[in-house]
């Protein structure tokens, strides 16, 4: 029998699969009765079996800041996570209110500027972001649509709510690991999912190739869509690849595609091809070396200008990043209210805002409980995890909220779920958020493809794969 290890007594927080008596909640019965029917040596043989299918497909991510070697092969538990349909269903319709609610605000802020004038986000607030983009101001594209894929993050906190923890719309991550932890749990270890009904997730590629032919200028029904990439260096490289190959489109970097006359075109071996969309991996300050970085040999020389005469879009739009600004974040609540009259279904964690003289005063005062967070970082750089945190550490950051207040927010710590993760043998409790994908054209679809990452350190909040972190297959029941 497989030795489990819960913290499903503990107040501090929820435990996905048992109840506080220790006994499986109902949608984990059935699993947890057939990890007890085998043996720990043939559950060895199934994790064998399916990383090494992992790493002869090449599933990896990048870590940046590790001097030592940079690509990794992306750890995955084979413990599933289990969603029933009623809270997919709750989950799904707050992640449409919300994303519906940020495209109205980034077509709002580019145009009108309505929830600016009449003072329900500071114009300061907008304006100071680093990726607000000015170049956007007065910019139509194609049906109102700015974010066609998002990838909004939550967390479970101890009363099993589901809160936003953050927006990801400029080019989210993650999908990659989706699919292919679902292909390989169901390849090297079929008898998990002997007594459930699974929602599939296969379907996801054929989806979003229908949003990027849907979003083609003049409404072009055979357009010619490519996946721009900065190319193999970049840490999802890998999901770049997936996604063309599964949606068979062109997978290009920069220096394949080039802009005459305001037309973007493909360079083939039979000669140039018109461009209708890009879904680009590349940042905003990459695209064009004539409106942004100037040195970037990532984008495409002229591409803003073809934008803008709207004869090729781009997934997601330029500019999006002002939507994933940590110090909006805390305005999507009233976004929502604002633009849609309806109160948030999902909701934020609440937020302190450095700017604010007497909140910052707060922070700095209890910065050993509170996480801190840089505004415009990702991935895990950029916070303190105050509480855990040395003397040292918090000193550090408050020299640095003190100098530059508008790049930082704080969050009171919020005890993230746990799932029992297999580790050295033995089901840990190891702690998980979630980020279920959106996809947006003219009405926002949110498939039941979300990604489970997992903290594979004992103790550790921080889910980010470069910062030691994995993934789970995540299961959204049939009703």
């Amino acid at each position: 029998m497989l030795e489990v290890t819960t913290d499903a007594t503990s107040s501090l927080h929820l435990d996905e699969m048992f109840e506080p008596d220790g006994t499986p909640r109902p949608a984990y019965a059935a699993l947890a009765a057939t990890l007890n029917g085998l043996d720990p040596e043939e559950i060895e043989a199934h994790v064998q079996a399916i990383n090494t299918a992992l790493l002869q497909r090449g599933v990896t991510f990048t870590v940046y800041a590790d001097d030592a070697g940079t690509e990794r092969v992306f750890p995955f538990d084979v413990v599933p996570r289990i969603l029933t349909a009623s809270e997919w269903t709750g989950i799904e319709r707050g992640i449409e209110q919300r994303v519906l609610a940020l495209n109205f605000f980034l077509q709002d802020v580019y145009h009108e500027q309505r929830i600016l004038r009449e003072g329900r986000i500071p114009r300061e607030v907008v304006y100071s972001s680093k990726h607000f983009c000015r170049e956007m101001i007065g910019v139509d594209v194609p049906r109102n649509a700015y974010v066609h894929i998002a990838g909004i993050d939550l967390i479970r906190d101890p009363s099993g709510e589901f809160l936003v923890l953050e927006d990801n719309c400029r080019t989210p991550s993650g999908i990659s690991y989706v699919l292919e932890n679902r292909d390989a749990l169901k390849r090297g270890f079929p008898a998990l999912f002997r007594d459930y009904a699974v929602r599939a997730v296969d379907d996801y590629p054929t989806r979003l190739l229908g949003v990027l032919r849907s979003i083609a200028p003049g409404g072009n029904e055979q357009p010619n869509i490519v996946l721009l990439t900065p190319g193999i260096y970049n840490s999802a490289y890998f999901e770049h690849t997936l996604l063309a190959r599964r949606m068979g489109v062109e997978l290009v970097e920069g220096r394949d595609l080039l802009v005459a006359d305001n037309v973007v075109y493909l360079r083939t071996t039979r000669g140039l091809r018109k461009v209708d969309v890009i879904y680009r991996r590349v940042d905003d300050d990459y695209l064009d070396p004539l409106y942004f970085q100037h040195d970037s040999v990532l984008g495409v020389t002229g591409l803003m200008n073809a934008y803008r005469a709207g004869n090729v879009n781009l997934a997601n739009a330029i500019g999006t990043g002002v939507a994933d600004d940590k110090a909006v974040y805390r305005f999507v609540p009233d976004m929502i209210r604002f633009y849609l009259d309806e109160e948030p279904l999902l909701h934020n964690v609440p937020t302190y805002d450095c700017t604010d003289p007497a909140q910052r005063d707060h922070v700095l005062g209890h910065l050993d409980q509170l996480v801190v967070k840089n505004a415009n970082a990702s991935g895990g750089y950029g916070m303190l995890m105050g509480p855990f945190a040395s003397n040292e550490e918090r000193q550090a950051f408050r020299r640095q909220i003190e100098a530059s207040p508008r790049e930082f927010i704080a969050q009171p710590l919020v005890e993230l779920s746990s799932s029992p993760t297999l580790i050295d043998g033995v089901l840990k409790p190891r702690r998980v958020d979630l980020r279920p994908f959106a996809l947006f054209a003219t009405k926002v679809e949110v498939p039941p493809a979300a990604l489970t990452r997992v903290a594979l350190r004992e103790g550790s909040l921080v889910v980010n794969s470069s910062q030691g972190g994995g993934s789970k297959d995540t299961w959204v029941l049939q009703g």
